[in-house]
């Protein structure tokens, strides 16, 4: 790849360090998406020896680029988001990978298309995995910094995705009984 496509590239994507989620950390201060895209490819690295029969760095490239288009988006909170603003967000990304040219071009290309058709296993575990961070997230910051709407959504947000797989479903049940755990530990 060229230094100046390389540069620019980089530049363009920097932006994810500012771009804060609607998440807060367990030290009170907002997610950004970067944090957050690097710890659900993180989490695609750790359950891999579950996943033998999927391609897994195709999964953890998935996780590493599937919010790169919130860097000129922003981050819209998936209760806040309407089709229109998935088409604003496939633009964002068409517009961030004419940026660059050649394989690596050609690879976010097939990556975002495969995230965005949805039909393969690894784009499946992917969506599974960028929604149990979120709940993960949730679940490890303060209960003040959630919303009335978030107390539903702790239980019920990702189990259709994560039915995709035995080990994702028994870890959605996990994560979902620490939510209530957490909600039971505000009315003492």
């Amino acid at each position: 790849m060229e230094i100046n496509e390389f540069l620019d590239f980089m530049h363009a994507v920097e932006n994810l360090k500012q771009v804060t989620r609607h998440s807060w950390t367990s030290q009170g201060r907002h997610e950004d998406v970067a944090a957050h895209s690097w710890r659900v490819a993180l989490m695609a690295m750790m359950v891999s020896d579950e996943f033998k029969e999927l391609d897994m760095n195709r999964v953890i490239k998935m996780c590493l680029i599937h919010d790169l288009g919130e860097s000129i988006t922003s981050d819209i909170p998936s209760f806040e988001k309407t089709e229109e603003d998935e088409d604003v967000e496939i633009k964002a990304q068409d517009q961030l990978i004419n940026r660059v040219s050649g394989a690596f071009h050609e690879e976010l290309k097939a990556l975002f298309h495969e995230i965005n058709e949805m039909k393969t296993k690894e784009a499946k575990l992917y969506k599974c995995l960028d929604k149990l961070e979120a709940l993960i997230q949730h679940n490890e910051a303060g209960l003040d910094t959630w919303l009335d709407l978030e107390r539903e959504l702790q239980l019920t947000y990702g189990v259709e995705e994560c039915e995709a797989f035995d080990y994702t479903k028994k870890l959605r049940e996990r994560v979902k009984q620490d939510s209530i755990d957490k909600m039971k530990e505000e009315g003492k």
